[in-house]
């Protein structure tokens, strides 16, 4: 029976996430509620496992506001800015260094965590270049969603601090093993890119020579009022003389989650602290700042507390434990021990039928559950959840960041998944492979 309440609590969660009627914090917070009193549970219990559930999350809370907004304002100040528009220089009106380039630039963009941002500072900076080109903005979007994806790996980033929320690990321990993969992965997509860009090449030359198309060396078609004044918004927010000293902050920074003898949310939170009134003095300037990007801080904080609570009822019960063991006894014995490699390998085609939040929260506990029980280690369950789907995550239309990509560049969801699924779910395929033979994943 408590298997039966768990599963009607996960099956109920996964279906209002997906159906999209009420926000992830909502199902979060009250579905489990409800599946504790007629697992016969009663309110201080529930208080209790709430608790439970809310300290072991609360230091990736922490961690997630302040990263957040620091690099929001590392974004703010134009930090990455030179390094953008040098590749975009470099590359200009070489087909196959464009696609190449994308890759680094949204790799870059990707840095603050937010794919919504990543999209923001690409798609307007790329996009003419692509049309004037020729190029089908269908590969751009491929191209920064997967760099994006793989940079994403990140503790800020949201599949890690989901992932470490579900399983009570600290998320800079699970992030060291993952940067050479994140490494890898970007080097991988680069020679993509350059597989991509020629054929995207030899498909522009037979359009050109059948007369399908003009030149591609027409003019950019000007910006309108509205992205005039967008432009002008973020130039006056820049602080290029403070170039090298946001630089040496935001190293710092970074090198410090990299060593892991400081707990992530303290590097954060001081560096934060430094960066914001060194670039923007006043008062109101700083408060302006922390109101532009604490919308994003404070959403994926609610995200992660109503996790906690979730998961806190949900073992506070013992359903996730009686989940997995009534599930050993269905599965056939050969399958169980390897549940998280399967899970991993369909991980993309996962993500168009599951949300983030439901991968993460509703289907990564039982599958840990499962697996640990022949020696699995936790870690090692993450990390295949973990790389086999991070890549799916913008080609996914449970992705809010994904349909203001589509809207910045014009472009259709269907279209975009016909285009980009095969390539993303055979990419991800390779790095799964890849991260299995490098050891960090391990069955």
């Amino acid at each position: 029976m408590l298997s039966i309440i768990g599963l009607l609590t996960i099956f109920i969660i996964v279906a209002l996430l997906i159906s999209g009627r009420i926000t992830p914090i909502v199902g979060l917070v009250i579905v489990p509620i409800f599946g504790a009193f007629f697992a016969g549970f009663n309110f201080k219990e529930i208080g209790e496992f709430f608790g439970s559930g809310i300290d072991s999350v609360i230091s990736v809370v922490i961690m997630f506001i302040f990263a957040i907004l620091f690099f929001g304002i590392m974004q703010d100040a134009g930090v990455f800015d030179p390094l953008i528009n040098t590749m975009i220089k470099i590359s200009r009106g070489n087909i196959i260094a464009v696609a190449m380039a994308t890759v680094i630039i949204a790799a870059i963009a990707q840095l603050d965590g937010s794919g919504a941002s990543t999209f923001l500072i690409t798609i307007p900076a790329l996009l003419p270049l692509y049309k004037r080109l020729k190029m089908s903005p269908y590969l751009l979007l491929l191209l920064v969603g997967t760099s994006a994806s793989i940079v994403n790996m990140v503790p800020w980033g949201g599949p890690l601090g989901r992932a470490a929320a579900v399983l009570g690990l600290d998320v800079t321990e699970l992030w060291r093993p993952l940067i050479k993969i994140q490494v890898i992965g970007l080097l991988l997509l680069v020679a993509v890119a350059f597989v991509l860009g020629l054929r995207e090449k030899r498909l522009i030359r037979k359009r050109i020579d059948s007369g399908l198309i003009d030149d591609p060396m027409e003019e950019v078609e000007p910006l309108d009022e509205k992205e005039m004044d967008s432009k002008k918004e973020g130039l006056s927010l820049q602080r290029p003389k403070m170039l090298w000293i946001n630089v040496i902050i935001a190293v710092t920074v970074i090198g410090l989650l990299v060593w892991g003898e400081v707990p992530a949310g303290f590097i954060f939170m001081v560096g934060f602290s430094i960066a914001l009134p060194l670039n923007y003095r006043s008062a109101n300037e700083q408060m302006d700042r922390i109101k532009a990007h604490a919308p994003n801080a404070l959403l994926m904080a609610a995200i992660i507390l109503a996790a906690g609570s979730f998961l806190g009822i949900l073992n506070g019960a013992n359903m996730l434990d009686s989940i997995a063991t009534d599930l050993v006894k269905i599965l056939p014995a050969f399958i169980v021990p390897y549940l998280h490699i399967i899970i991993g390998f369909f991980g993309v085609p996962f993500d168009l039928l599951l949300s983030t939040d439901a991968y993460y929260f509703a289907l990564l506990p039982i599958v840990e559950q499962v697996v640990t029980g022949f020696g699995v280690p936790s870690i090692s369950v993450a990390y295949a959840l973990i790389v086999g789907n991070v890549i799916g995550t913008f080609v996914s239309p449970f992705s809010p960041a994904l349909w203001l990509a589509l809207g910045l560049a014009g472009l259709e969801m269907g279209k975009h998944i016909r285009y980009s699924f095969l390539i993303m779910w055979g990419f991800s395929i390779v790095l799964f492979l890849l991260t299995m033979a490098l050891g960090v994943i391990t069955f």
